[in-house]
């Protein structure tokens, strides 16, 4: 055989491959997770907002599925990133509380998490925004190096984040554990227990507030606004809120951009709605809800950007998205920002009781929506399902084997979360914050007593508000659902 002849058959070899490859790269969907913050599930107008309008979050859900009954597993944002990220109830853990934003790293680095799936199932993952689940092995770090262990550690291969919430310091940002923009002569210290440095303070100079606070906020002031905690040092690494938004996109498309050629996860932590609520100068005044209406604008125009990125590279058809929030809406959250004043007849939590922190639906049952062209039939599901059990259900669509043990609360609902299955969890135990509890069994939501509070039980599925505690009329009911209650607890 001639080489011509043979470079001509192996040339021909290869073709009857690359369709083979092809199909091969493309039977792995690239995966974005979208989690807002703070926003409720009466908060987008696909969930029947009306004094306020997100076209970009619609179109999400008019191509996928909207789940009515979908739950973050607490109502406060550490806990619920907690459960995301492990498939542990935080409350069995040490992921129970809202953190600082000195606190050590919360997330074990020898132990499954939900980018460690996509990792063994071959993709490159990334974070782009709000953290807030720890960062280093101490309280007392040093600002000025890597920080670690962090979201690299526990199965990100590319992070840039804040560290924990835009209301706490240090107000910096961080790219794969290192502090950006850091002078070397002007390094940062941070302290939640005493002032330091010479920063004015919110209580001390509340003329030099561009946003008054309305409880708290008023320790050391960045950009006009008081923060929670003290910082010092880090001038030129201090970012301004208004940057927040299109930095987090542009850091999330160039991601996108980089790893279009292999699948890749991305996991969103958009920082809005959270306070301080001061979206980009374009967005301000465009909503009827004040700032805290811009935000949602904002986060809808972000979304919207992203998903033309992805359509103008061809990575539309095969990406999965899923949209959620970290928990309940809340008002004024500690800034005086007319939020209540001017949110008129609009309601956050949509029909449900509660807001952030609270233990009734409000606090956990937030927008959710899977959209997934070509393999998700679009529509509404009323399954109960859970963030906790997105780490389950993609392990089960890469055949990942989650080893004894860990990720023990999450459930595989692969088959619920693509619309092939009506049924969702049966049981569920929600958390409120503090020592707040419930548990939620086939539409049956009980509460323990907890502090000053009375046991209660509801009808979910005549009394979606829990405007009427039923359990006098029903204390069997109560009796089995606080025995299974305890059972889980142990």
């Amino acid at each position: 055989m001639t080489s011509l002849k043979k470079i001509l058959l192996l040339t021909g070899f290869v073709l009857q491959l690359l369709p083979l490859a092809a199909q091969k790269k493309n039977d792995k969907p690239n995966v974005i997770v979208i989690y807002i913050d703070d926003l409720g599930y009466g908060d987008l107008s696909c969930y029947g907002a009306q004094a306020v309008t997100t076209p970009q979050v619609d179109a999400i859900a008019k191509n996928g599925l909207r789940f009515t009954n979908g739950h973050c597993t607490s109502a406060t944002c550490t806990p619920s990133r907690y459960a995301l990220m492990t498939g542990v109830y935080p409350w069995r853990e040490k992921g129970h509380n809202i953190l600082t934003g000195d606190a050590p790293l919360i997330i074990p680095t020898d132990k499954i998490t939900l980018p460690k799936v996509f990792k063994q199932a071959g993709y490159t993952t990334g974070l782009v925004g709000k953290w807030h689940l720890g960062l280093g092995s101490e309280v007392a770090k040093n600002w000025n190096e890597t920080i670690k262990p962090g979201p690299n550690e526990v199965g990100f291969d590319y992070s840039y984040i804040f560290p924990a919430t835009a209301d706490r310091v240090p107000t910096i940002f961080m790219e794969n554990g290192k502090a950006v923009g850091l002078e070397a002569d002007d390094t940062i210290q941070v302290n939640y227990r005493q002032k330091i440095g010479n920063d004015p303070t919110g209580k001390e100079h509340p003329e030099l507030l561009k946003l008054k606070a309305s409880v708290g906020h008023n320790q050391t002031i960045v950009n006009g606004i008081g923060r929670i905690g003290y910082m010092s040092g880090g001038q030129q690494a201090r970012w301004v809120d208004e940057e927040l938004a299109p930095t987090f996109l542009e850091k999330a498309k160039t991601f996108i951009d980089k790893n279009q050629q292999r699948p890749f996860f991305l996991y969103l932590a958009w920082h809005g709605i959270h306070v301080p609520r001061m979206p980009a100068t374009m967005f301000k005044g465009k909503s009827a809800l004040g700032f805290r209406g811009d935000a949602i604008l904002e986060m809808d125009w972000a979304v919207g950007e992203l998903m033309q990125q992805l359509k103008n590279l061809k990575l539309d058809k095969n990406t999965v998205i899923v949209f959620s929030s970290d928990n309940g809406p809340v008002l004024d959250d500690g800034y005086a920002d007319e939020a209540e004043q001017k949110n008129g007849n609009h309601r956050p939590a949509g029909p449900f009781r509660g807001w952030k922190t609270s233990i009734y639906e409000g606090g956990t049952r937030v927008p959710f929506i899977i959209s997934w062209p070509g393999k998700i039939k679009p529509g509404t599901s009323d399954a109960m399902v859970n963030q906790i059990d997105l780490l389950a259900s993609f392990a089960a669509y890469f055949q990942i084997p989650v080893p004894d043990g860990e990720a023990r609360d999450s459930e595989n609902l692969l088959a619920t979360f693509t619309g092939k299955n009506k049924s969702g969890r049966s049981v569920m135990i929600e958390e409120g914050y503090g020592e707040s509890r419930a548990i939620v069994k086939n539409g049956w939501k009980y509460i323990p007593a907890y502090g000053k509070v009375n046991e209660q039980l509801y009808d979910l599925n005549s009394d979606l508000s829990e405007k009427t505690n039923v359990i006098s009329r029903y204390p069997d009911k109560a009796a089995e659902l606080q025995k299974l209650f305890l059972e889980i607890k142990k």
